[in-house]
């Protein structure tokens, strides 16, 4: 039987917010904070946060203050609860975008008993004549929104917010409600001390969300893969982060070009810009968001449908963070991210010159994110474990990469006890890249000083690579064998079920890792089950082409190069359009010689029932065309290739392989300018009339037919001449 206390609190839910029943643990929560308890909370995107601290505000007598570090947040979250409650002084904010006139109104309506929630911005209530003001007030208690900015562990780190307690014991004696949607077992314990609350009642939500699917791909082409993502979702809201307002502006253009209704947000673009831009996105009269991180934080939108990666985050906690934001209404959410490692290498040159200590925090989070993003475990799995929850990966369902395709297995049985027993002969007090290099034996001045090149495991598996042992620290890991020592930034532990692995050690099935080094992940796979090209196909636009060649009396390549068709039996291209983006094609040729080809592989994608990849048309920016531009109007001013080079900082032989592309594309270029300084008519004559009647366009079988009677850039610039005038 419930409670009085129950009662009241499931009559106040029903009050002022119209819902008969809480969300997971919301009313254990609101009991805590209603009883005077200090609490954490730490619960996932979407799993009601704001309703713990707003409802007992609304109930208790006196103001709560809410910390909150971002002023969109604090804004929606103040308009959400005067539409609410029906009264504009229910709720403020106070914080720099405020004019005096506006502080002086929230101020009376605080003096007055009418608001019950007081959003503050951190720099704001350090300030002194704040502290005096909120000093006079009735504070029913402090709730700490995105806690995790306190922690130099936490993903978004603010200084400001290590003061808080001080600030707080300056204002009232009151208690604490803290919340974060993502926080480590190492960012709980900081968040805590900080705060002085390691008494606090804590309430810790599953981690798992169950409808996002999280897949990670090699970054390769990645501006015309994601296109071909977010038209595969055509109408479907989505946010694509990238790390730099520079490539923020970038993809949204590119986007924008490739008629998605894309918008760019980021810290540059003014606050009505940026207001508008979320506004616009929230009244789905924009699709796609491409922002920075500071977008998204506290944004409202239940139906995201997917969130893309550029870049590779900071932290894991950022990514958790940042994929959250899709599927909060509990329908599919895709979670794509974009790895390369070259992206964690820009990332570890950011931390030079930070001290010491932040420099070592910032290297073990990139750490976590790469063994992320190269593990071949579930990644749902993998997320959990890193925020200290156990899963089994048979209840993921194939929502993520790893189990919907997985990688293959072998015994590792003796590799696993060979890297624990490493870790017990370093005295566990080494992290994960000095025991890979141990075991392989690579020698440095630390192995050398601590006589570690004396050991028995010094060098017992140099049969492998680091990669590979790596993989064994990281799985290792997952599977509960080993523990990270928070306070030494990754020093690894030996757990008891990794001290009885070394004594008796049983199967264990390793998975190979991928490897986004070598080339062997592809990142989209053609709808036929393979990016290999249709030999049916194939053959059918081999034999158009050469009656087509036959018909107009040129050679079968003057038509479409090899690659062209290949490419073709990849994308099917069916309208014009399509067919100017295939490789080597342009709007010259497809305009000229595209019909039949088009009508052709129309036909055959009707007959055989084939499911397009309709989106690989990726239209440039004409900022990236820019050189182009510049080398066309330069030959139609006749001058010399040399110069053109020069003035672009460019040899000779980059600006004959771009004039080769530009040809190749469609477009007419005439160089006999500049061929007639290199050849005499004759000789023009006799290489033309080669080509003529060639069967590829071979540079290496012209060089042999001549005898080496003429350069190669003599036969390129004849062939870019008969290619111009003859298929362009």
């Amino acid at each position: 039987m419930e409670t009085k206390d129950e009662l009241d609190i499931k009559g106040s839910l029903k009050k002022y917010f119209g819902f008969n029943e809480f969300k997971g643990e919301q009313e254990a929560i609101i009991a805590n904070v209603m009883a005077g308890k200090n609490t954490f909370v730490i619960m996932p995107t979407g799993g009601g946060k704001s309703m713990c601290y707003q409802l007992p505000a609304l109930m208790l007598g006196g103001t709560a203050v809410v910390v909150s570090p971002l002023i969109a947040l604090m804004k929606n979250q103040v308009d959400a609860m005067r539409h609410t409650y029906g009264s504009d002084s229910i709720a403020h904010f106070l914080n720099s975008s405020l004019t005096k006139t506006e502080i002086k109104r929230v101020k009376e309506d605080i003096t007055d008993g009418k608001t019950k929630l007081l959003y503050v911005a951190p720099e704001s209530l350090t300030k002194k004549e704040n502290i005096a003001f909120l000093t006079g007030v009735g504070i029913s208690f402090f709730a700490i929104d995105e806690a995790h900015c306190i922690s130099e562990w936490g993903h978004d780190f603010r200084p400001e917010y290590r003061r808080l307690r001080e600030i707080f014991e300056a204002i009232s004696d009151v208690p604490i409600i803290a919340l974060t949607a993502t926080a480590t077992p190492k960012v709980q314990h900081d968040i805590q001390k900080n705060l002085h609350m390691l008494d606090a009642t804590i309430f810790k939500m599953s981690f798992n969300r169950e409808n996002l699917y999280y897949e990670v791909r090699p970054k390769e082409d990645v501006e015309k893969n994601i296109i071909r993502f977010i038209k595969e979702n055509k109408l479907k809201s989505g946010i694509i982060y990238c790390l730099s307002r520079k490539k923020v502006e970038e993809i949204a253009e590119v986007l924008q070009i490739n008629g998605i209704n894309a918008l760019p947000y980021h810290a540059g673009l003014d606050s009505s810009a940026r207001a508008r831009h979320q506004d616009m996105f929230l009244m789905e009269e924009a699709d796609v968001i491409v922002a920075t991180i500071a977008f998204g934080m506290g944004i409202d939108k239940p139906d995201v449908r997917f969130v893309i990666h550029h870049d590779i985050p900071k932290s894991l906690e950022s990514y958790y963070q940042e994929t959250g934001r899709a599927g909060r209404d509990g329908g599919q959410g895709h979670c794509l991210t974009f790895y390369s490692y070259k992206d964690i290498e820009k990332l570890e040159k950011f931390l030079h010159g930070k001290p010491i200590a932040e420099q070592e925090v910032g290297r073990q989070l990139l750490h976590e994110i790469v063994s992320y993003a190269e593990t071949s475990v579930c990644r749902r799995k993998y997320i959990l474990h890193y925020f200290g929850e156990r899963f089994d990966e048979n209840r993921c369902s194939e929502m993520c990469d790893n189990c919907k395709n997985p990688r293959e297995k072998f015994e590792g049985k003796d590799a696993v006890q060979l890297f624990l027993k490493a870790v017990d002969e370093l005295k566990e007090k080494q992290k994960a890249k000095y025991v890979c290099n141990y075991i392989l034996g690579k020698e440095s001045q630390e192995t050398k000083s601590y006589r570690h090149d004396t050991l028995e495991g010094f060098g017992a598996g140099k049969d492998q690579d680091y990669n590979f042992w790596n993989a064994v620290s990281r799985q290792c890991l997952v599977h509960g064998f080993l523990s990270k020592e928070i306070e030494s930034y990754g020093t690894l532990k030996l757990t008891k079920e990794g001290r009885k692995f070394i004594n008796t050690p049983t199967s264990f099935m390793l998975l190979k890792e991928h490897d986004y080094s070598s080339g062997e992940e592809h990142a989209f796979i053609n709808p036929k089950g393979g990016n290999t090209t249709d030999d049916k196909l194939y053959q059918m636009l081999l034999d158009l082409r050469k009656r087509i060649s036959k018909e107009k009396n040129v050679p079968p390549f003057v038509i479409f190069q090899e690659p062209s068709l290949q490419d073709m039996t990849i994308q099917y291209p069916i309208t014009s359009e399509e067919l100017a983006n295939i490789v080597g094609v342009g709007i010259g040729k497809a305009k000229r010689y595209g019909q039949p080809f088009i009508e052709l592989i129309a036909s055959y994608v009707k007959e055989n029932d084939i499911e397009r990849a309709q989106d690989f048309v990726v239209k440039s920016m004409v900022n990236k065309s820019g050189l182009k531009v510049h080398i066309i109007q330069n030959i139609d001013r006749k001058m010399p290739l040399e110069d053109i080079a020069s003035s672009k900082g460019k040899s000779v032989d980059e600006i004959i392989c771009e004039i080769e592309g530009i040809v190749g594309s469609g477009t007419k270029i005439d160089i006999d300018y500049y061929i007639k300084d290199q050849l005499d008519d004759e000789d023009q004559e006799d290489i033309y009339e080669y080509f003529l009647e060639a069967e590829s366009d071979s540079l290496e079988d012209a060089y042999e037919e001549f005898e080496g009677d003429y350069e190669e850039e003599q036969l390129r610039l004849m062939r870019i001449k008969f290619m111009s005038e003859m298929a362009n």
